[in-house]
Formats: structure tokens, sequence, C-alpha cells
């Protein structure tokens, strides 16, 4: 196993955004995964497949010491949907104590060309959702209202692309849960506008060449559900590194990936003087070394990902309010 950094001098992590809102008046911490990719038959890319599994059991041994409500997940918990990657997963977070919830991302869900059978949707809402209600679905955690949308598809929509939408039957039901509501959290994998604007204006200044991931498609009937009910955080991962933006009112926090550079998690403490977020990592210095070399030696894109996620652990905190 990787061992974890000695936090001795720093044990809460580092600060990454200090936000006005949300607040709670009963004190909530969450612990936040993200593209996790776990796999327990591959090896090498800038992903670090091998080495997938020691980031995500240091991420929930040190999550277990933390105290946490809740932990969550927003999406690409394995590498391509494997059944066996999941068991996998689910095993090593058996170890945590508080409830754990998930909304899937873009490598969950089956998509056209895989050669394996995906874990059905219908069981990935089983295993992660708060009683099996799917998506969106709606839980309080502490003083907080987690509420987790599918932005990645499944076998009848998106199937043919990696890109993200909300369809309209999520919308309306998205709709309805944010009414009842007091203080949402929402949980998506894919980006707003704003935050993929950043990889485009990277692009531009520094890496011309570099390939812009897959985005959200119709971004604006999502973007205004969540002006309309006047949501303080969305959470969301897929480009594998710290970063925040904020789309119209809508605040946006992207979550570090644990799989690759810069390997960690985030942990949210939400009270009556607003929310912290802080930047736990799940690998030691050697494994940074390893997990910036990798990326960014990978590909054009995979470098350009890896120089945006390196200014902006540089900037820390992205955010203070």
């Amino acid at each position: 196993m990787v061992i974890p950094l000695d936090r001795s001098g720093s044990p809460a992590g580092s600060l990454m955004a200090a936000l006005d809102r949300p607040k709670a008046d009963d004190r909530t911490r969450v612990a936040v995964i993200a593209d996790p990719h776990l796999s327990t038959e591959e090896a090498g890319t800038s992903k670090l497949f091998d080495r997938t599994e020691a980031h995500v059991a240091n991420a929930v041994a040190d999550i277990a010491e933390r105290d946490v409500d809740a932990t969550l997940c927003v999406g690409d918990i394995t590498k391509d949907g494997e059944p066996w990657n999941f068991d996998r997963f689910d095993e090593i977070a058996a170890d945590l104590e508080a409830p754990f919830y998930s909304v899937p991302g873009n490598h969950d869900v089956p998509k056209e060309g895989y050669d394996h059978e995906n874990l059905p949707m219908a069981e990935f809402a089983e295993r992660y959702t708060p009683d099996g209600q799917g998506f969106p679905f709606h839980t309080a955690v502490g003083g907080i209202d987690v509420i987790g949308v599918n932005t990645a598809g499944t076998e009848e929509w998106l199937y043919d692309s990696h890109a993200g939408t909300v369809p309209e039957e999520q919308l309306d039901e998205l709709n309805g849960l944010l009414t009842e509501a007091e203080t949402p959290l929402v949980l998506a994998h894919h980006n707003l506008p704003a935050m993929s604007e950043q990889v485009h204006e990277h692009r531009n200044l520094a890496e011309p060449d570099m390939f812009v991931p897959p985005e959200m498609d119709n971004p604006e009937p999502f973007v205004g559900t969540l002006e309309r009910h006047d949501v303080p955080l969305l959470l969301t991962g897929h480009l594998h590194m710290p970063s925040a933006a904020t789309q119209g009112s809508v605040r946006e926090l992207m979550m570090p990936t644990t799989c690759s550079f810069p390997q960690g998690y985030c942990l949210l403490d939400i009270g009556p003087e607003g929310t912290e977020v802080r930047f736990v990592p799940v690998a030691d210095f050697d494994g940074m070394v390893v997990g910036h070399r990798e990326r960014s030696s990978d590909s054009v894109t995979a470098r350009g990902l890896t120089g945006m996620a390196a200014a902006r652990l540089a900037q820390f905190p992205l955010v203070e309010e």
C-alpha cells in the first residue's frame, strides 16, 4: 500500500476553499471522493491503474478516522463500469462506518465499444443511492440535503457518448427535490460550462494541441434549475483536478481525483459560519512525483490537465469568501 503523507503538521489537510455557503446549524462533515477509476486487472496509463486500489484504500483508511457524517463520490468509481471493479471498490469501502453515496461518471455507465457487460444502472442505484432511490436522489446528511444527479447516462441515453446531460424527466424530479431541500449540496459528475471553459482557456494559453474532454450538452436547463432554487454549491469531478468556478449564481467546486495527479480527496466542514473545503492527499511524496510524471508525459491533453492541476494547487485556497 502507498503510505499517505505525514499530516502531523496539517491534520485537516490543505485549505482548498472557504465559502460563505452552504451553512448549517448542525455542524456537518462529509468526505468527497472523485474519479477513483479503480481497476484490478489493468496497469499503467496516467490514471495509475495499478495503484488505484491502494489510493482508494488510503482514502478510506483516512476518512474512517475523520468522524464524517457521510462519504460522497462524484463518479467514475471504476475503470469502465466492470462489475468486478465495483465489487472490489465495495470491499474496500466496507471499512467506512458512515453512509456512502455516489452518482455515476461517464466511465461507470454502459458505453458503445466496451467488450464487457457493465454493472446494470439499476444495480448501481441500488448500491449507491439512499434506499435505492435512483436519480436524482435526496437524503439528509447532518444539517444538509445531499442531492445526486446522473449526468453520465444509462443503457438508454448517452450510450454512444462520454458527454453529459440532465434529461428532462430528471430535471422535473430535481425541481421537486430542491423545492423541499433547505440546504442543498448537489452532486454531479460533469462540469458546468464555466468550469469547462477553463480547459479552453488553458489550451489557448499553453497547449494548443490538447483535446478538450467531453462536456455537458444542453446545460442551460440544469443551470436554470439550480439558480431558481438558489443552490449554494455544486460538486463535480470528471477533469481530475481541484478547481472552482461560478456559472451565473451557482458555485461549482471540482473535486480532485484519487487515481492520478494530484491524488487525493476532499473534506467539507459545513457549519453556521459557512463551508471549509480541504484537500487531503492519498499518496506520499514519491507517489505524487510518479503521478505527476506519468500524467504529464501520457499525452498532450494529460500534460495540459496536469499543468492546470499544478497551477491550482499552487494557488490554494482557490476561493476565500
